[in-house]
């Protein structure tokens, strides 16, 4: 782990159709990413851009459990994804829907701990897209408290969960579904994993590894 710099560099991790495409859009007020609706997962370039007057690079990543990809591969492109965030992320986001909780979501953990190591945890947050399938009055820890298997993920990752609505929350009179208030409070949690990882961000030995094969295939 290195010192952390001026600009946050934060990776998006999620099911294809998880909505991590539009998430993006969400937290940079505009269209800069092109949700992918087909049967293919996809990924997106997207730029550093201010958010709420700070500098931010989100970084998308293709979807775990792609049918269209061998597992080697997928691990691939989504490590590839990790290294082009060079020097290293700060943040992890996974992305799930507001939904029940599945045997697939659970392997998403799994996967991400597989390629980056436990150690990727202390750098990340569980992201709700969705956040309209809430019932009427419930937060999203409510939500989460439902679910013991959900309840053990978020946990792992520090306790840390958010929840953003892509499609109702954008004009919402209600404070808490309000896509303005729950960046706000994702912004405040991205800041909370920073300093507890004492301005560090995520680094490690496979992604070097990684690269030099990927350079040796080049």
């Amino acid at each position: 782990m290195e010192t952390a710099s001026s600009v946050d560099r934060i990776v998006i991790l999620g099911r294809s159709g998880a909505g991590k495409s539009t998430l993006v859009n969400t937290l940079f007020g505009a269209n800069v990413c092109e949700p992918n609706h087909t049967a293919e997962s996809g990924t997106s370039e997207c730029q550093a851009v201010s958010v709420n007057g700070r500098s931010i690079t989100l970084t998308d990543t293709p979807g775990f459990f792609n049918t269209g990809k061998c597992e080697e591969e997928m691990k691939s492109e989504i490590v590839k994804c990790i290294i082009e965030c060079a020097p290293g992320p700060h943040v992890f986001i996974i992305v799930f829907k507001v939904e029940k909780f599945t045997e697939q979501n659970m392997e998403v953990i799994k996967k991400m701990t597989d390629y980056f190591s436990d150690e990727a945890l202390k750098f990340t947050t569980v992201l709700f897209t969705h956040g309209d399938q809430l019932p009427e009055g419930m937060k999203i820890e409510q939500f989460v408290s439902q679910s013991e298997e959900l309840s053990r993920i978020v946990k792992k990752c520090g306790n840390r969960c958010n929840v953003i609505d892509n499609r109702y929350w954008k004009n919402s009179e209600d404070v808490y579904r309000s896509n303005k208030f729950q960046v706000k409070k994702l912004l405040d949690t991205i800041d909370k994993i920073i300093k507890e990882n004492n301005e560090r961000f995520y680094t490690h030995g496979m992604l070097k590894k990684v690269t030099r094969d990927l350079e040796q295939e080049q």
